[in-house]
């Protein structure tokens, strides 16, 4: 099932739609239905941070419906824009494809640059380095910090 033009601002305490749900809206841009995890380093949510899946000590166990901002409780594995302050253990859409201005500024680079989780610091993205980083976005206006996300649905 397909979810158009839901609230996608909405935090929820109890499972209101199927983790992993997706959803898009009017412009084109794509949602999913994650739960939070404020992980090891205790990171709280951030609206307009970016997040990635959750991996405790780094080791990915295969989840794509738990997320997390806390880059260290992570592989590296970008998982889109954060769309409201999510709480621990609380359920909220993350915007997985499209255009996105972040809260926190990129740790470095210019438009047109591709973006990843590796090397940056908690909630945010920097330019990649290498053909094994996680592509998640395109800095489109990197000073404004506009991203063209492109996460994995």
């Amino acid at each position: 099932m397909f979810i158009f033009g839901a609230k996608w601002t909405r935090v929820d305490t109890t499972l209101e739609f199927p983790l992993g749900q997706i959803g898009a809206d009017r412009d084109g841009k794509f949602y999913k239905y994650v739960q939070y995890e404020t992980a090891a380093g205790t990171i709280a949510a951030v609206a307009g941070n970016f997040c990635y899946y959750y991996a405790a000590g780094g080791v990915s166990a295969g989840s794509s419906t738990v997320v997390t901002s806390d880059l260290s409780d992570s592989a590296g594995v970008g998982a889109g824009v954060l769309q409201s302050v999510i709480g621990d253990g609380e359920y909220g859409w993350i915007l997985t494809q499209g255009r996105a201005t972040l809260t926190t500024a990129l740790t470095a680079g210019a438009d047109g640059n591709a973006l990843t989780p590796v090397g940056s610091t908690d909630g945010t993205l920097d330019v990649s380095a290498l053909v094994t980083d996680h592509i998640c976005a395109i800095a489109i206006d990197a000073s404004a910090k506009i991203v063209m996300v492109t996460c994995p649905l």
